[in-house]
């Protein structure tokens, strides 16, 4: 199969098709979409970027397309299961641009905002859902969405659903599905519980494995610079403002670090924004849009966040922290060298991170060369209190301080009489502060002495 007219799909998603400007379908499109078409449960092993996310909506656009149906109230005829709202979104926007030329309904649905919208525009009536796992179930409960109707079902992103911890909810979204379907079952990694879950969902399924991992990491140059943690951040504005990088994505593990180094790269004059699940998913969603855009240089994510991130022509991509999970790390370089693009992926590897650059390379089968590139040097300690460059105590070391010096001269000329037999007694209430109330006492009685005075 060359091209997309090759493909038994009706002529108005081809014509959406050619104003794509898409021709040639990517490798695990031309193995899924006839499998699709033919109404088979499909299983494939593919992550973001190979261009899965035609692969199961093309087909369910034909057969919605074919079937004409009209909607019904609260229940829809597709359901398409995505880990994260950036990840809707865009699922969400293909399937509104390859079913421009047909009369069907969709919705996104997602946390993080208000229902209202969504339950109404469910309540009106749509033929296809893209929602996340938390708010279907949210909606499944107070009996806003039935799936009893459900002709097409699509889980994408599988594994990252599990390590979200989002397996329970689609498994109680699985036992709500009518037993006659047609199952699309997406996952970039295949653990052991995601293929129990794909053998309790599928129907002798056709399995699409189109090894993604060797196929993007062929095509991105990967380096790696060995740097402390404290060389990082000047590090990496150096690299990205070396004059071969256009727009590109900084990862790091927690969203706290994402804030400091976005923080720490705006102060260097770059203008980078960071993205994660502490932001709004207004917020998000205008970080994106002004990515996509190119009003935004550098983007500083999240593991997490990224799944959602959906952008062509990133030509660098840097792991400022190395992630704990090796399969983590091919995600975040697929972010570029998209769409048979070549790309730059660099990390930066402290020492305490090279157990993780040991499971990458093990991962992608070959070692990642360095790249040439060095760090500034850490400037030197300054000597510790109380000792001189040459190792000597200073002179100050015994030095008592000041406030001490101070009691000492005070109590020196002080005659021991009467006042000293009173210390024991008279300890407590010199110790003690005397309240707001005695202070404006006093204070009152300083003014009328004055007046008095005067």
């Amino acid at each position: 199969m060359d091209t997309f007219d090759a493909l038994d799909l009706i002529s108005p998603i081809k014509k959406a098709i050619r104003e794509e400007g898409y021709t040639t379908p990517s490798p695990v499109q031309a193995a899924t979409i006839p499998a699709g078409l033919a109404g088979r449960d499909v299983l494939g092993c593919a992550q973001t970027g190979t261009g899965k996310t035609a692969a199961f909506a093309l087909p369910i656009l034909d057969l919605l397309g074919r079937q004409a149906p009209k909607t019904v109230s609260k229940r829809p005829l597709a359901l398409v299961l995505a880990p994260t709202r950036e990840l809707a979104i865009q699922i969400s926007e293909s399937f509104a641009a390859y079913g421009r030329h047909l009369p069907l309904k969709e919705v996104v649905i997602y946390g993080g905002v208000g229902q209202g919208r969504q339950a109404k525009a469910i309540a009106d009536g749509v033929h296809i859902v893209i929602a996340t796992p938390g708010r279907l179930i949210d909606l499944m409960q107070q009996e806003l969405i039935y799936l009893n109707r459900l002709q097409c079902f699509v889980v994408d992103e599988a594994d990252r659903m599990m390590d979200m911890g989002f397996l329970p909810d689609l498994k109680r979204i699985m036992k709500a599905l009518p037993v006659r379907k047609q199952s699309l079952f997406f996952s970039a990694t295949m653990p052991k519980k995601i293929v129990q879950l794909a053998e309790q969902l599928l129907h002798r399924p056709v399995s699409v494995d189109i090894t993604p991992e060797k196929t993007n990491v062929e095509l991105i140059d990967q380096r790696v610079i060995f740097a402390a943690f404290r060389q990082k951040k000047p590090l990496l504005a150096k690299l990205l403002t070396a004059g071969d990088v256009g727009q590109a994505i900084v990862f790091t593990r927690t969203r706290r670090g994402a804030n400091a180094v976005a923080e720490y790269l705006r102060k260097a004059k770059i203008d980078a924004q960071p993205i994660h699940g502490n932001l709004s998913q207004n917020a998000r969603q205008r970080v994106l849009d002004a990515f996509r855009a190119d009003k935004v240089q550098v983007l500083v994510a999240t593991d997490l966040a990224s799944r959602g991130i959906d952008v062509d022509n990133i030509s660098h991509v840097f792991n400022f922290e190395l992630p704990a999970e090796a399969e983590a790390y091919v995600h975040r370089i697929g972010r570029t060298g998209r769409a048979g693009a070549r790309g730059i992926a660099i990390s930066l590897c402290s020492e305490d991170e090279r157990p993780y650059l040991a499971d990458i390379e093990k991962l992608i089968g070959f070692e990642i060369l360095p790249d040439g590139r060095e760090p500034e040097p850490l400037p030197k300690a300054a000597p510790s209190a109380g000792k001189t460059p040459g190792g000597k105590e200073s002179q100050s070391e015994n030095r008592p301080s000041k406030n001490r010096r101070r009691r000492r001269k005070g109590s020196r000329g002080r005659k021991p009489g009467a006042d000293d037999k009173q210390t024991e007694s008279s300890s407590d209430d010199a110790k003690r502060r005397p309240t707001a109330a005695e202070r404006k006492s006093a204070r009152n009685r300083r003014r009328r002495k004055r007046k008095d005075d005067e």
